[in-house]
């Protein structure tokens, strides 16, 4: 044993070196276009840094602690804009969100809404799979925020992965926990696409859409996505169950378990019945917080302010249970400053329209198939679906337009893969974070299932494209 990890630290180490050098040599590559020394070398230690996840160098979370101080010791930004995305609004919201989700662990009441899933739906981990997609898609139009509904759906999930006999561990996260996570987040990609008011970005898109004749409203939206949004819906949680089994596939007494346990838990505490109320409390907030003009990470630390004062979750179980969340909030904090930074600087922008100017050319159901999927590529360098969005949206939109594609077709396909790209990396989506900080998703997990995931919602929107031209039309 002890010999194996004396190889595997130092494989682990070889991997560090290749890393490292691999940095330096796109450090010292001439600079392409007419890109900046600074957003060049930026990109650098972006790219490096993702490198370094990818091959298991490094933690995702060493990995951008090391760029945090790469970026302030090597001069590319001053050490207030490389602090910057501690203060985003939406990052703290997804540390707060983390804490109230342990909250509702601690109380009970995801251990009861987890037994009342599995009694119902628990003779499978594939129905699991697929209640979870379903919930998330009811939830969709009246939650427009697609981290406010992981923040609601990751205790439930996790919760189930517990009591489904997994744990976040090597071996005992690939019983359930791996599977169920994972499923939720590749659904959540298209129950953003099937609705306007499904991500925040969604309605951004419309308004740049109309700069171009398209008009898109709440109505047409969801026709026209409906049809490749149900048969993507359907196809994920089986195709993630075919390629990546979880150990646990039948779980025929779960159910028998699960009314045991309701049982044997009683009526609700006074400690769920808060819970529960708060819940619904910060879910009504959060899914009128447009009309209210509520933001929602002040809803969140709402949330965890009430459950604290009714001692449902305490100073002391925030300084035991803290770390992962803190852990989380720090990576992605510095990740998100590092893509905002580059689009900041023109980067995204200046790649894109290289990239779209070479198949100009080409006819326009050609220039539509690879604008579609380039658009989708290029988020592995971004961490915020609406930055991607407004960097590249208006771009790729004008080149199409210029090649013959017809607007709609590609304004509803631009807006709809600005979900679908959701699951391809670890901070592809703020929704992504809570359920990868959960223990049962290792980041290289996601980049090979999100890949997954990617290409099929890729293949079926594409397919799909008959429908969407005609009912765009």
């Amino acid at each position: 044993m002890e010999e194996l990890s004396h190889n595997y630290q130092k494989l682990r180490w070889i991997k560090r070196i290749i890393t490292l050098a691999f940095g330096i040599i796109i450090w010292h590559l001439p600079i392409p276009w007419d890109i900046t020394p600074d957003a060049w070398h930026l990109f650098t230690i972006f790219i490096t840094a993702i490198l370094g996840v990818l091959l298991e160098a490094l933690s995702i979370f060493t990995a951008s602690v090391i760029a945090l101080v790469a970026v302030v010791l090597l001069r590319v930004l001053i050490p207030e804009k490389a602090f910057s995305g501690f203060s985003e609004s939406f990052i703290l919201l997804i540390l707060a969100a983390f804490l109230v989700a342990k909250g509702v662990i601690k109380s009970g009441l995801g251990r009861r809404i987890a037994f009342l899933l599995i009694r119902r739906f628990g003779k499978s981990t594939l129905n699991l799979g697929y209640c979870l997609v379903v919930t998330d898609t009811i939830l969709g139009p009246s939650i427009p925020s697609n981290t406010a509904r992981s923040g609601i759906m990751y205790p439930i999930t996790h919760a189930l992965s517990l009591d489904t006999g997994s744990l976040p561990t090597p071996e005992g996260r690939k019983r359930t926990g791996t599977y169920l996570m994972m499923t939720y987040i590749a659904g959540q990609t298209i129950s953003s696409a099937l609705w306007l008011t499904g991500m925040a970005a969604n309605p951004v898109g419309v308004g740049i859409a109309a700069q171009f004749g398209v008009d898109i409203n709440f109505g047409n939206w969801l026709f026209v996505a409906s049809v490749p949004c149900i048969v993507a819906l359907i196809a994920i949680p089986y195709v993630l169950y075919k390629l990546f089994p979880p150990g646990n596939k039948y779980t025929p007494e779960a159910p028998k378990i699960a009314r045991k346990g309701l049982l044997e838990m009683g009526p609700m505490s006074r400690q769920e019945w808060i819970m529960g109320s708060t819940f619904v409390g910060m879910i009504l907030l959060w899914a009128f917080s447009p009309v209210l003009d509520i933001n929602l990470a002040i809803v969140a630390f709402l949330g965890l302010s009430i459950l604290i004062l009714a001692n449902v979750y305490t100073i002391e179980d925030i300084r035991q249970g803290g770390g992962d969340a803190l852990e989380t909030y720090i990576w992605f904090a510095i990740l998100y400053m590092m893509s905002t930074a580059l689009n900041e600087m023109g980067f995204m922008k200046i790649m894109g329209a290289q990239l779209a100017t070479y198949i100009s050319e080409y006819s326009w159901v050609t220039v539509y198939v690879l604008l579609t999927v380039l658009y989708i590529i290029i988020h592995y360098l971004f961490v915020s679906q609406t930055a991607h969005l407004l960097a590249l949206y208006a771009v790729f939109l004008q080149v199409a337009v210029n090649a013959g594609v017809p607007a709609a077709l590609m304004a509803f396909m631009l807006s709809f893969a600005t979900n679908l790209f959701a699951a391809i990396t670890p901070q592809a989506s703020s929704s992504n974070v809570l359920f990868v900080g959960s223990g049962f998703l290792p980041s290289r997990d996601i980049y090979k299932q999100g890949a997954v995931v990617t290409v099929l919602n890729v293949i079926i929107f594409l397919l799909a494209t008959p429908w969407i031209l005609w009912a765009s039309s």
